[in-house]
Order: C-alpha cells, then sequence, then structure tokens
C-alpha cells in the first residue's frame, strides 16, 4: 500500500470523526471548529485525488466563507444574548424597585 492510499484512509477516517463530531459538540463554537477542520481536510483529500479545483473552491467557500459566516452569526447571537440579558436585569430590577415603593407607608 502506497503512502498516499494511507494517507487518504487516514483523512477519510479523520473527515468521519469530524462529521459525527459537528452533531455531538457541546456548543455551537465548537460545532464551527470542526466544520473549519472538515472542511480542510476535504481541501486535503482534493488535491489527494488530483482536483485542485475542487480543492481551491472547497478551501474559498468551505473553509473560509462559510466559516467566516458561521463566526459573524454566532457573535450576533452573543451580542443579543447579552443585550435580553441586560433587559431581563433590567426588568428585576424595576420589579424590586416597585416592591419595596409598595411597601413604604405613604407613597
Amino acid at each position: 500500500m502506497a503512502l498516499t492510499e494511507i494517507a487518504r484512509i487516514i483523512l477519510l477516517i479523520l473527515l468521519v470523526v469530524c462529521a459525527i463530531g459537528v452533531n455531538f459538540g457541546k456548543s455551537l463554537l465548537q460545532a464551527v471548529i470542526i466544520f473549519m477542520s472538515y472542511s480542510s481536510i476535504m481541501c486535503i483529500l482534493w488535491v489527494l485525488l488530483e482536483s485542485p479545483d475542487l480543492a481551491i473552491t472547497e478551501a474559498a467557500v468551505g473553509a473560509g466563507v462559510s466559516s467566516v459566516l458561521f463566526m459573524l452569526t454566532l457573535r450576533r447571537m452573543h451580542t443579543e444574548d447579552l443585550r435580553i440579558e441586560a433587559l431581563e436585569q433590567d426588568v428585576r430590577e424595576t420589579d424590586r424597585e416597585a416592591e419595596t415603593q409598595e411597601g413604604k407607608p405613604g407613597r
């Protein structure tokens, strides 16, 4: 068995591990990073299969553009979560202030 065949088999195993890992990742960030690894492995496989045009496309779209878009989406989701937490905190503080004012005489 040639060295390239062994490399292909190892990369295919890693590809399957990445595909499974994306589904069982604990966080979305972890899934995006594993997806980037998946695309990079696919890029290397396309080079080994002598398809440089597909390798360039996979590198540009799979590991490049898609990953950047996923990261931007995660950042926006995090920002929205922080904004919602701040609003919920304001509501809790307003409720506490209203409760303390109701308990005071003369108000």
